[in-house]
């Protein structure tokens, strides 16, 4: 992408002139590619005028390099957005502008050379059926401009420097959130620097639930009830607020800024799928934080395809029923109280129509019995990160439930009914990457100002300090994209498009911050007594839960195929 500069506006210093009308401009092609890639893989995958799942599965990496396709292009869009209302704010300084022209400057050069899908996987064009000719929408002098000076090892060094001159600062740059988001965001903060970071390490460490006396203490903040309407015994807040929460909460310890999706997840369930009498019985107890839920889906051989689950519902002469089957990685199943189980109730069907949802009360269990209640048993799965709730394997043996208890009070419905919080679901694992990939920079950049070698602090080095800066660059793109998907999802706007994209680039920039982080770290990164091994760790989940890469990828494409 060379080009003889004559059409290209000035430097000066390390920021682009004229820099929001350059990226601006950079916009619209962007957009021609993704809507002629759309075109080439519409004609790949349509077989008798229907896009044909067969086709899109054989032609899959085309189909997911689509949906990061599409990623960047939104990603480009938030950025933008963001910049220009900074601009209105009078709030877009030399941070901000370093970052919005790294932030074009690479996505830019990514969408032309090569999107990383993930460490071994490249998406170039041509593999969606592009042209070099088609690719040339791409040669215009802003875009040019851009690809070669937005994203400098200058620019990179400088944005650096800034950030340890205002390491006080929460967040590197402006959000462009409203003052009452950033007032949560505040509290949250001071609360994890005092009550969650100190021990969260040891927590990893020693394999320990979280103490009750955290869960005790989120419930008075209202965590439980951050989004639960107020009739309820909810706070009735945004999505928005929900994803400050969770990203302030992660950024101390993924295991805490989790704890609130278990409430979410089920108050999503019942608010959308129950009946009013499942409503007035449930919220206030999840608002509060008296019940504690969990999430009853994963089955051994089914993975992410729920519609195949085998574990079966049987309604006796009671009307009650009785659940028997195995489930797995189920996240803090023990000392919780109730559980929103998935079940086949009609034995007669083989995929989701015949799944039902049901909210299945038990005894909180302790780590002498973890299990009492009749009906179940169940071992902990030993992981490698996201320690804070543990994982178990699950089995019902005629578990009892209420027949009140079904979801909705009608069969048949569970899946449904699941794919409903699917939104909310994605939006705040989109959130705890934020948090998670904050958490990697914040330890890494303090590690390379401590540490010396040759005579001097890492952070001098420029590749050191690259890592760093793009750290804060990607952390800011994915901040813009999961707030837009929450925002989206609080004006009542379908969003699952949305959310998938925020959880996909979210999940891939947690796992390079914390990659980036340890390598920062050199051997020390290694050992466990440094956070970043642990950082590390909790961020390789993310890519799978809530939604694997590849599923995520595929529900995106689909969407935009539609």
């Amino acid at each position: 992408m060379a080009h003889d500069g004559q059409n290209a506006p000035m430097l000066h210093g390390t920021l682009l002139d004229n820099l929001t009308d350059l990226t601006g401009a950079a916009i619209a092609p962007a957009e021609a590619i993704l809507e002629t890639a759309k075109m080439h893989l519409r004609d790949l995958v349509t077989v008798d005028g229907r896009v044909s799942g067969a086709a899109v599965e054989a032609h899959q990496t085309a189909a997911h390099g689509l949906a990061w396709l599409a990623t960047y292009v939104e990603s480009l869009r938030q950025m933008q957005k963001w910049a220009e209302g900074l601009i209105a704010e009078g709030m877009f300084g030399e941070v901000e502008q370093l970052i919005h022209q790294i932030a074009f400057g690479e996505y830019l050069w990514q969408i032309y050379g090569g999107i990383p899908m993930n460490q071994g996987e490249m998406l170039r064009l041509q593999d969606i059926g592009l042209t070099q000719d088609e690719m040339q929408v791409m040669m215009t002098p802003e875009i040019m401009t851009l690809t070669q000076n937005g994203n400098t090892q200058a620019a990179r060094i400088r944005l650096v420097e800034l950030m340890q001159e205002r390491s006080a600062e929460i967040t590197v740059g402006k959000t462009g959130l409203d003052e009452e988001l950033e007032m949560i965001r505040e509290q949250f903060r001071r609360y994890a620097v005092e009550r969650v970071e100190p021990d969260a390490h040891e927590w990893h460490l020693k394999d320990e639930l979280i103490p009750m006396e955290i869960i005790n203490e989120l419930s008075e903040m209202g965590v439980f009830g951050l989004t639960i309407p107020e009739e309820f015994g909810g706070l009735g807040m945004s999505k928005a607020s929900m994803c400050v929460v969770s990203e302030e909460l992660s950024r101390g310890y993924i295991g805490v800024g989790s704890l609130g999706t278990r409430s979410e997840i089920a108050a999503e369930l019942i608010i959308a799928g129950g009946t009013d009498a499942q409503k007035a019985k449930w919220l206030p107890k999840l608002a509060s934080g008296e019940t504690l839920p969990t999430a009853v889906f994963t089955e051994p051989n089914t993975g992410s395809d729920l519609g195949s689950l085998r574990t079966r519902a049987v309604q006796d002469e009671n009307g009650d029923w009785k659940i028997t089957g195995n489930k797995t990685w189920i996240t803090h199943a023990s000392r919780t109280h109730v559980m929103t189980v998935l079940a086949r109730s009609k034995p007669d069907t083989t995929d989701h129509r015949g799944l039902s949802m049901f909210l299945a009360e038990k005894i909180p269990g302790d780590c002498a019995n973890p299990f009492p209640t009749d009906g179940m048993s169940g071992g902990e799965i030993e992981v490698l990160g996201y320690r804070g709730m543990k994982e178990y394997e699950l089995a019902f043996d005629n578990f009892h439930v209420k027949g009140e208890n079904l979801l909705g009070g009608e069969e048949g419905k569970g899946f449904k009914q699941l794919m409903e919080t699917f939104e909310s679901a994605r939006i705040q694992t989109a959130a705890r990457a934020v948090g998670v990939a904050q958490s990697a920079l914040d330890v890494s950049m303090q590690y390379a100002i401590d540490r010396k070698q040759f005579g001097k602090s890492l952070i001098e080095f420029p590749r050191v300090a690259s890592k760093v800066a793009m750290m804060a660059v990607e952390i800011m793109i994915t901040r813009q994209l999961t707030y837009f998907s929450a925002f989206e999802k609080d004006n009542g706007r379908r969003c699952d498009l949305e959310a998938g994209m925020a959880k996909l680039l979210g999940a891939r920039v947690a796992w390079a911050a914390a990659d980036n982080g340890l390598q920062i770290h050199g051997g020390n990164g290694f050992a466990l007594e440094y956070k970043i091994s642990r950082i590390l760790c909790d961020a390789r989940i993310l890519n799978i839960f809530e939604g694997a890469a590849e599923i995520q990828a595929q529900v995106v494409a689909r969407r935009l195929l539609a």
